[in-house]
């Protein structure tokens, strides 16, 4: 991310806004108690969000655009690279801020599951989104499209379940086997000769 001093005033409120309910939650947190915490004042927090929905909107925004922005550093790292090498490479590097941003993320994942509005653009990029970047990935690998977009989602499903795991259990160790392992079973599911099921 850009030193705090190239990013605008309103970029650096949803940093640190971003960072004190990453540790603090969302939910019982007022725009008074947000500003505070993080020292400006709610008429600041008004003036560049609007009002809390809109302030928690660019939070969902924000946490969203971090993770997409995490894997298209590492996928367009090297033309060269395969897409297990790019599967590995993503996940070493997005696995140290999930252990700090992914309790927020799976909070406002289940505030989007409860249609909440502030959530909205989280329900809508949650999954589609990241199908189509991760399908062109596998694809370019030779793999049939359709074919492509089922392991993709087969990949994100378990990817996130797998940080889940990880922020509850704490046990690094055996999600990454267990990340690996996943791996393993996309190289073989590859295979011409399986067919991809309808729907």
């Amino acid at each position: 991310m850009a030193g705090t001093s190239a990013l605008s005033g309103r970029e650096q409120l949803l940093a640190a806004v971003v960072d004190h309910l990453a540790d603090h939650s969302v939910d019982g947190q007022s725009l008074r108690s947000i500003a505070a915490a993080v020292g400006t004042s709610h008429r600041m927090l008004i003036y560049h969000f609007g009002s809390r929905e809109g302030l928690l909107a660019a939070v969902v925004g924000e946490v969203e655009r971090l993770q997409r922005e995490a894997f298209t550093v590492v996928a367009s790292s090297d033309d060269a690279a395969t897409p297990r090498e790019v599967a590995e490479r993503f996940w070493a590097h997005v696995v140290g801020p999930a252990t700090r941003y992914g309790p927020l993320f799976f909070e406002l994942s289940a505030h989007a599951m409860q249609g909440r509005a502030h959530a909205q653009a989280l329900a809508t990029g949650l999954v589609g989104p990241w199908l189509d970047v991760l399908a062109g990935e596998i694809a370019a690998g030779g793999i049939d499209a359709a074919r492509a977009r089922t392991q993709a989602r087969l990949g994100l499903a378990t990817v996130r379940g797998l940080l889940f795991d990880l922020l509850v259990t704490g046990d690094r160790t055996g999600v990454d086997d267990a990340y690996r392992l996943l791996l393993d079973l996309v190289g073989a599911a590859a295979r011409p000769d399986v067919p991809v099921p309808e729907g």
